[in-house]
């Protein structure tokens, strides 16, 4: 007898246990092709291609970013100008922009002696002499520019390529584009010293970035993050709590489709679960040799030397671990505002740099001497500079329109001083360069066009260095 189907039969619906029973294997495989895609598109830098995220091969997997808060002096550090000590207490002769508080003085010469260091012969004051060791392998650029004279928007412009509050900060932008070689810690950390910018949290916000790319906070001390410590007793309650809230967020996310606050809500538990373990031994550096630590300064005298090298190695440690992006701030040193000296300068700077000095020349030394420095790029900077004249009689106000920084390892070429101030030190007159310029310098550097990076928003494809932007040349190796 012939057999005919019954086009009325209704097959009964799948219970979720039979779907989650039927769909199984399925579901691993997602899960499991997410997992290997993100260690692919981690470990990029070993074998970089287009398909895996990178645009060409990078030459650094790390930046360390050495935020001196306040804008440090150029013509006190790294750019001596003869002129300021011949001119000293005589009215200044170029024309004066308008200042942040308009108490305009005298030509006020420096008071600390340069000296020259290395095969290359950089001069750098004698506020620094651990780091001038390392200047063969540093670039000084003497004429960074900045669009704002006031410390709030000249950090947001720093950090995020804008002036405004509320766009993603460089760390934020490394994360998005090159995510983390390693799962249990952040991809773009703070150490924080003491001293949030001007501008607060939002100089490391992810703005409209993801908000899993948003900088985590590690204070100073033996608990960098006060919170990482488990609240319960057992390993296995606290997992529980944690895969409670998990599935409340994973049923709220059913319900309202694609939404990154929850998203990013459920990747940051996972990751303070994760971090719970690994933060703790981080920041125990009790396995360093008693010779590192001294080289870091971790038994000064000087507390603020103490706390900005216990920065420093951490910094190291956290590359070792494979973290994207570390920014250290300041340490507060007694009765000074950062380096924003705009009285008593020679106090100011004198104690700043003596809290930095010793900290960083140990991490160049270390990063070199383990093999590190080749693919670790250190960036050294503050927002602004610093007029040549004195603002009243012993300070300098703030000056945006010709400073110092400096980079180093990381496939920068060492050993050179690039861009020129004028014979005072006021403005930059040769290669000028913008906040723009560092930002692709150090994306180029990772492997990243700059003017390929990004992101869509707001009807409008965004990136780290809007429209400007060219990466300067002089540096790279």
């Amino acid at each position: 007898m012939t057999q005919f189907p019954c086009h009325r039969l209704v097959s009964p619906p799948l219970t979720r246990r039979a779907m989650l029973h039927q769909a199984a294997c399925g579901i691993g495989g997602v899960a499991l092709s997410a997992i290997l895609a993100e260690q692919v598109q981690a470990a990029n830098l070993a074998e970089p291609t287009d398909t895996y995220g990178t645009h060409f091969k990078p030459t650094a997997r790390n930046v360390i970013f050495l935020y001196m808060d306040g804008g440090p002096s150029q013509v006190d550090t790294f750019d001596p100008k003869p002129l300021l000590s011949r001119d000293n207490g005589l009215p200044f002769k170029m024309k004066m922009e308008p200042t942040q508080f308009d108490n305009n003085g005298f030509t006020l010469g420096s008071p600390w002696k340069f000296k020259q260091y290395g095969q290359c012969g950089t001069p750098v004051s004698e506020l620094f002499p651990h780091i001038a060791q390392h200047v063969d392998d540093m670039a000084v650029i003497r004429s960074m520019t900045s669009d704002f004279s006031e410390h709030t928007n000249a950090n947001y412009f720093l950090h995020t390529g804008s002036g405004l509050q509320g766009r993603p900060s460089m760390g934020a932008w490394l994360s998005y584009g090159l995510g983390s070689e390693c799962k249990d810690l952040p991809s773009f950390v703070v150490l924080n010293g003491g001293l949030i910018p001007p501008g607060g949290l939002d100089c490391f916000n992810s703005g409209f970035l993801p908000a899993s790319h948003q900088a985590s906070i590690f204070q100073a001390g033996a608990t960098p993050l006060a919170n990482v410590v488990p609240l319960e007793k057992r390993p296995s309650l606290q997992r529980s709590k944690l895969a409670l809230l998990s599935q409340l967020d994973q049923h709220r996310l059913a319900r309202l489709g694609a939404n990154d606050a929850i998203e990013s809500a459920i990747a940051n538990y996972e990751l303070a679960f994760r971090m719970q373990a690994s933060v703790p031994m981080l920041a125990d550096t009790s396995d360093e040799t008693q010779r590192t630590q001294s080289m870091y300064g971790l038994d000064s005298k000087n507390e603020h030397t103490a706390i900005f090298g216990r920065q420093c190695l951490l910094a190291r440690r956290l590359v070792e671990q494979g973290v994207r992006f570390i920014e250290l701030t300041c340490p507060q040193t007694k009765g000074n505002d950062r380096w924003d000296q705009h009285g008593d300068l020679f106090k100011g700077h004198t104690e700043n740099a003596l809290a930095v000095d010793q900290p960083i020349g140990a991490l160049l030394s270390d990063l070199k001497g383990r093999g590190m420095l080749d693919e670790t790029l250190v960036v050294w900077t503050g927002e602004f500079g610093r007029t040549p004249f004195a603002q009243g009689t012993n300070g300098r106000d703030h000056n945006p329109f010709g400073f110092s920084l400096w980079m180093a390892g990381g496939g920068v070429r060492g050993g050179v001083i690039t861009g020129a101030t004028d014979e005072y030190g006021y403005k930059a007159v040769e290669n000028k360069r913008r906040m723009h310029d560092l930002h692709a310098t150090m994306l180029h550097l990772l492997g990243v066009d700059h003017t390929r990076q990004t992101y869509r928003f707001s009807g409008r494809d965004m990136r780290l260095t809007d429209v400007h932007g060219d990466v300067i040349e002089e540096v790279i190796a």
